[in-house]
């Protein structure tokens, strides 16, 4: 099985326009079978965030060994997060700043991407700091309505073509949990 194939059982309870003898509303319960989704919350800005600090690293190290000007220096960190990123994710699953973040790569089944699928990734990740321009509207008392723009960075599309996933460390053991169970077929039944 893979992570792509993990459906997810969820129950919605909709309100009906019907009412009980208490005077409690009456609820429907419906049920759907939603596709498993490993990542968590505020991912795309540790994941930014995780990759400035591998970059600094890089930086730091042909700054102040090699005696590169500034720019020079985050140019040249530039393929070193790749190569370096892409060496470290294959062996270990991390980086130095998914590390602090307590993140990890892992691919569809469940295990640290290969060496090829690593570089891949971490290459496209270049097109991931392309910022995305959305307009947002908030509502204040004070202020009324305003609308503004907003900048973010889709941090997905590697993820999504090379089939990998961002996942937390402590969320691994649930994910291949999930892995191992292996669903009846359709007219089969368990036997114990």
């Amino acid at each position: 099985m893979k992570i792509s194939e993990i459906k997810e059982r969820k129950i919605i309870h909709r309100p009906t326009l019907d009412f009980d003898e208490d005077g409690k509303r009456i609820y429907h319960a419906y049920e759907y079978y939603l596709p498993y989704n490993p990542s968590f919350k505020n991912s795309e800005t540790q994941r930014l965030f995780a990759k400035w600090i591998d970059m600094a690293i890089f930086s730091l190290i042909f700054y102040l060994l090699f005696n590169k000007i500034l720019i020079a220096s985050i140019l040249l960190s530039i393929p070193c997060v790749i190569i370096f990123g892409a060496i470290t994710e294959f062996y270990f699953g991390t980086t130095l700043g998914k590390k602090i973040f307590r993140m990890k790569v892992i691919d569809d089944e469940g295990n640290y991407p290969s060496f090829l699928k690593s570089i891949s990734r971490n290459i496209l990740c270049l097109a991931n700091f392309y910022p995305v321009f959305s307009e947002r509207t908030t509502k204040t008392v004070a202020m009324g309505t305003r609308t503004g723009t907003v900048m973010n960075f889709s941090m997905h599309m590697n993820n999504k073509i090379c089939k990998t996933y961002i996942v937390k460390e402590s969320k691994i053991e649930e994910i291949r949990s999930l892995l191992d169970v292996e669903l009846p077929k359709n007219n089969e039944r368990l036997i114990d």
